[in-house]
């Protein structure tokens, strides 16, 4: 297990033809060898497990990545989870750039996402 640097970009959606790369997510998460998240790895490292979050003509936001139960999501206030985005089923796919992954963002839709990188996570010296 290591940690690696993901970064998410909007992919194709009906208002989005094209995806738009200014609307994204960029964070820290534990993969193992075979391209899972990796839950063990998670609970040694949750504190450097973030996100950041931009979208176009709205603030950055930043929080932590959270597994519960089986399912991963962002959270960007530990108190409580109503402004959490939950992955779809994360849990089953493998983080590699060129694939795909579904998050529910805060407005409550299902948005597909490109892994354009995943790249190691700098290690503080």
């Amino acid at each position: 297990m290591s940690l690696k640097i993901v970064r998410l970009e909007l992919g194709r959606t009906f208002e989005k033809p094209q995806g738009d790369p200014r609307h994204g997510y960029e964070f820290v998460a534990p993969i193992n060898g075979l391209g899972h998240l990796d839950a063990t790895g998670w609970a040694a490292a949750r504190d450097k497990c973030t996100v950041r979050s931009f979208r176009p003509y709205q603030m950055e936001r930043r929080g932590w990545l959270r597994h519960v139960g089986r399912g991963w999501r962002f959270d960007y206030d530990r108190a409580g989870s109503a402004d959490d985005e939950p992955f779809f089923k994360l849990d089953r796919h493998i983080i590699a750039s060129g694939l795909y992954v579904t998050l529910r963002e805060d407005d409550g839709i299902e948005r597909p996402f490109k892994i354009v990188s995943v790249q190691p996570a700098r290690t503080p010296a």
